[in-house]
């Protein structure tokens, strides 16, 4: 599908020639001491958003959601993270209407599935984002990874590897975007700010 679908956030639209295609699967991967979260904070203010938590419980997802400064939405929060995620997951994603987009956080709890399984379920997501229209976020911790995330890095349509580094007195975080099926990813990683929202850093580096 050739229609893009905004991110929520201008700049980062701008980068990626548009958006991201409808239908597409987006790996977020990031550290879990990151600001990643503003991410999908601010995407749930484009369009209707079920958002599945795995770790945190959904009053404190909605909790979260509601403090932060940034433009946020009113998603439906759903916790899956107790017995069975896959299934709460596989169940809750066939429901998804036309247009959608589907945030999972994070996507760690479900990749310690069977691979046979988990497999399945992406594949299963793909067809659905492709025939809803919609977008899937994935958002994964950095670290010791389960060893299923090389298939979300592979069945991901975008992937967004923020990297977040304590250099001198400043936090910096730079978003390489290694791949982007369907569009052209920036050939440079893009320095960002990530305080209250995300936005792009425009200030220059000194060599």
């Amino acid at each position: 599908m050739s229609d893009r679908l905004t991110t929520g956030i201008t700049v980062l639209d701008r980068e990626l020639g548009g958006g991201i295609p409808a239908g597409s699967i987006v790996a977020l991967l990031a550290d879990p001491a990151s600001q990643s979260e503003l991410f999908l904070y601010e995407l749930t203010a484009v369009r209707g958003t079920l958002y599945l938590t795995t770790v945190r419980s959904d009053q404190a997802v909605e909790d979260a959601i509601s403090r932060t400064r940034t433009r946020v939405g009113s998603p439906t929060v759903r916790d899956v993270g107790a017995e069975a995620p896959l299934d709460a997951a596989n169940k809750l994603v066939r429901d998804l209407p036309e247009g959608a987009n589907l945030i999972v956080d994070v996507v760690d709890v479900l990749e310690a599935a069977d691979p046979v399984r988990y497999r399945a379920f992406l594949n299963g997501l793909q067809t659905h984002m492709v025939n809803t229209g919609g977008l899937a976020v994935l958002h994964g911790m950095k670290g010791d990874a389960p060893t299923n995330r090389r298939y979300t890095e592979h069945m991901a349509d975008v992937v967004f590897d923020l990297r977040t580094a304590v250099d001198g007195a400043e936090i910096e975080n730079r978003l390489a975007v290694p791949k982007f099926r369907g569009g052209r990813a920036p050939e440079e990683t893009i320095k960002l700010r990530l305080s209250e929202q995300v936005a792009v850093d425009t200030s220059r580096d000194i060599a």
